[in-house]
């Protein structure tokens, strides 16, 4: 059952991705990440499946199970007021009839969108795109018969998994997102694409708002700004498990320093200033939204 809450937090969702402004989309993996970002104003929640995953201690490619998946997904719903759109992968199973079982599961859950990628395990042959197509359409018919609109943003990872050349693999990525749009999606997600002729190119011949990730973790270099892709066209802005790797990284270099020098450099920079670092523990429990009588 889908509530009217959920509904109208769907609508937005969509509408976001036909503003004139580009959807940024800061990926979360837990209620406090969550709670952090939707409280420094961004307008949608988006997780990461490896974020997720990796804190609980398991890597990403669907390792993780379903129940503990959705149960993530849960406390995030719940904590949080803003829409949220989760990363589901290539969909938790390995047919049809499973992926949509899953996808009713994770609708349950009170989400407003889904990513799903045309990649197994990030293996180099990408899913037949026919086959693929039949899931974004069955997913699609889900939405359809529970009465709201899930928005559907169909990753293809010809870019990161194909050993072709940079036009074989812009042409793929064009041929299957248009695909994937007849189909029923409502965004391309292609990634990992930073050159910004590839971009416009993309923006302008894939039928559909295209979403582009800015994670510096996985290349050399920096993506665009905000305002560039935003001049390029592109709809939607996501940081992928960028974020959490950061995170994690700070805890390694916190923890390096102080075993191998016994001080503290790292831990008071990123702390520095102080109420900062303090407003942000109240920003992520929601005690910044508190009010207690003077």
């Amino acid at each position: 059952m889908v509530s009217g809450i959920q509904k109208e937090k769907a609508e937005m969702f969509l509408k976001f991705h036909q503003d004139k402004e580009i959807l940024v989309l800061l990926n979360s993996w837990d209620i406090g990440s969550s709670k952090l970002i939707e409280a420094c104003g961004y307008k949608a929640i988006a997780t990461t499946s490896m974020g997720i995953a990796a804190s609980l201690g398991y890597p990403d490619c669907q390792i993780i199970s379903l129940s503990e998946m959705i149960d993530a997904i849960t406390g995030i719903v719940n904590a949080v007021q803003v829409p949220v759109t989760v990363d589901i992968e290539a969909g938790y199973g390995n047919n049809l009839q499973e992926i949509i079982e899953s996808v009713k599961k994770i609708i349950a859950t009170g989400i407003v969108g889904i990513n799903i990628e045309d990649s197994t395990d990030l293996n180099e042959a990408l899913i037949d795109e026919m086959e693929f197509c039949e899931r974004i359409s069955a997913i699609r018919a889900l939405s359809d018969s529970l009465g709201f609109h899930l928005v559907i943003n169909a990753r293809t990872d010809s870019f990161y998994t194909s050993s072709g050349s940079t036009q074989e693999k812009l042409s793929e990525s064009i041929k299957r997102g248009n695909k994937y749009r007849e189909a029923g999606a409502d965004c391309i997600f292609v990634q990992p694409v930073w050159d910004k002729e590839i971009i416009a190119t993309l923006v302008k011949e894939i039928n559909a708002p295209i979403n582009i990730l800015s994670n510096p973790a996985i290349g050399a270099g920096l993506p665009p700004s905000v305002r560039e892709l935003q001049d390029l066209g592109v709809a939607r802005l996501s940081l992928g498990s960028s974020l959490m790797k950061a995170t994690l990284a700070l805890i390694k270099k916190v923890a390096d320093e102080l075993s191998g020098k016994g001080t503290y450099t790292m831990l008071l920079d990123s702390m520095s200033p102080l109420p900062e670092a303090a407003l942000a523990y109240k920003m992520a429990i929601g005690l910044n939204k508190l009010r207690f009588p003077e």
